[in-house]
């Protein structure tokens, strides 16, 4: 009897075992599977943070695949090129990958899966970073959701299929094609010093994303619709790093976040909008892929913003004068993450204080984030800069002043980041931006605190007055 050729699974954003759909897909062959991870130019497109948490998350991944009798091939080049040269080394005749929804992805995909199936290859792409495709969530007039709202009470009630079991054994080929070596990547290179710092507040790969969880659901989930809006109660999944790079899924995240709520978990349902609100940021994404880079709100296309500037640099080494606003931009520097609630602080003082663009905001995220995500991301600040959908209003200005009485009233918060002091973990956050942020910037444990750049009611009004100017100029 002939053997069953080899899949080659396409690892991507899905460095998990457990309810992958695109592994479960590739094991239903019969044959021995090739995990392969491809460095083409969506990876060398990376920023630092981001670029550096992926590595480690392969790192990590090559390591659990050889629990199961696997190991992790890592190639770079062209990805339609590389899977070519795979096929003809292996004599594999089916590639198989987990989608991905932004558009250079999309294009990547689509040319990858035609060229193949020209050569008579088997190609399946497979659903599991979202719990919904974009697709297939209409309104009623067969449209696209534009409100978050609506498109909360269209899913919140869909049927979520049941999580896929982790296998406990793949099975290798005969002989395993050549593999790079990670280290040979440098993916943290343009981390510099910061990587050592980071690595401390990082939870890296699918068993600690697991245990994430557990932890999460044994009592913060109680408290998190009143809690989660205050950095210093932690209160929060911190799950977002590990969803970014698929070491855990989103569907095991609804299951666990439904069964806590059917328990009487009072946080369990706000739990489960901000998983909704992710797949609202890609299904947007998807029917308007101009929300990555551009305004959504095209009318937007004439406002007056600033370029990168002055300001901005301050802005991104916490150097504002504004202690909520400086403590958040240590947490991003110092940890890869930063609290939502400091996220909309951060950004509104940017685009509404300082004038600027908040593309300027969305590329530095983009360059520090370790959960960062393409788009959430651009979500996230085109809500908070008022020209994206469902946005917040441009004249809601946050006042850090007064967000930091309301949700840091013991200043906890600002004084572990700008002070110092021990978190929960021991670490000490504030000392460690001194060793993570780059010597040219010349910032130690003796510089002065900065004054404020400008007064939150003269920021506040110039932004209102420019706001005015541009709506009666439309």
């Amino acid at each position: 009897m002939t053997k069953p050729a080899p899949v080659l699974w396409w690892v991507r954003r899905d460095l998990r075992l457990a309810d992958n759909p695109a592994l479960t897909h590739a094991i239903a062959s019969g044959g021995p599977v090739i995990p392969v991870f491809i460095h083409d130019d969506t990876v060398s497109g990376l920023g630092a943070a981001p670029k550096w948490r992926l590595g480690l998350g392969l790192e990590v991944f090559g390591k659990t695949l050889e629990g199961a009798g696997s190991r992790l091939i890592l190639r770079r080049g062209d990805a339609l090129e590389v899977l070519q040269e795979l096929i003809e080394e292996t004599g594999a005749t089916a590639v198989v990958w987990s989608r991905a929804y932004d558009p250079d992805a999309i294009a990547r995909d689509t040319d990858v899966k035609s060229a193949l199936k020209d050569q008579g290859v088997a190609v399946e792409s497979c659903a599991g970073h979202l719990l919904f495709e974009p697709w297939q969530v209409e309104t009623k007039a067969g449209g696209y959701y534009k409100v978050y709202t609506p498109y909360w009470r269209a899913v919140r009630d869909d049927p979520v299929a049941a999580c896929l079991p982790a296998p406990k054994q793949i099975a290798a080929p005969q002989e395993w094609p050549r593999s790079d070596r990670l280290s040979e990547w440098q993916m943290g290179a343009a981390m510099n010093r910061g990587a050592d710092v980071v690595r401390a507040y990082a939870c890296v790969g699918e068993a600690a994303a697991l245990q994430r969880l557990e932890d999460f659901l044994d009592g913060p989930v109680e408290d998190y619709k009143e809690g989660r809006d205050y950095p210093d109660r932690h209160v929060t999944s911190g799950l977002s790093e590990n969803l970014t790079y698929g070491e855990i899924a989103s569907r095991r995240l609804w299951h666990a976040g439904r069964q806590a709520l059917e328990q009487g978990a009072a946080g369990a349902e706000h739990f489960l909008k901000e998983l909704v609100w992710r797949e609202f940021a890609y299904h947007l994404a998807y029917h308007t892929p101009r929300m990555l880079t551009r305004n959504w709100r095209e009318e937007w296309d004439d406002f007056n913003w600033r370029g990168d500037n002055d300001d901005a640099e301050k802005w991104r080494r916490g150097m504002t004068g504004e202690p909520m606003v400086d403590a958040a931009m240590r947490e991003l520097y110092t940890t890869g993450t930063m609290h939502n609630r400091l996220r909309m602080i951060a950004g509104s003082y940017l685009t509404k204080h300082l004038l600027t663009d908040w593309r300027v905001g969305q590329a530095w995220f983009e360059e520090t984030l370790i959960d960062w995500d393409p788009a959430s991301n651009a979500m996230g600040w085109q809500w908070v800069a008022g020209s994206g959908p469902d946005a917040s209003p441009f004249f809601r200005v946050f006042n850090p002043e007064t967000q930091g009485e309301k949700f840091d009233g013991k200043q906890s918060y600002r004084d572990l980041y700008l002070k110092g002091g021990e978190d929960e973990e021991g670490r000490t956050p504030a000392e460690d931006f001194y060793k993570a942020i780059p010597r040219s910037w010349g910032i130690t444990a003796d510089t002065p605190r900065p004054d404020r750049m400008i007064s939150l009611k003269e920021g506040r009004d110039r932004a209102l007055a420019v706001y005015k100017g541009a709506k009666e100029q439309g």
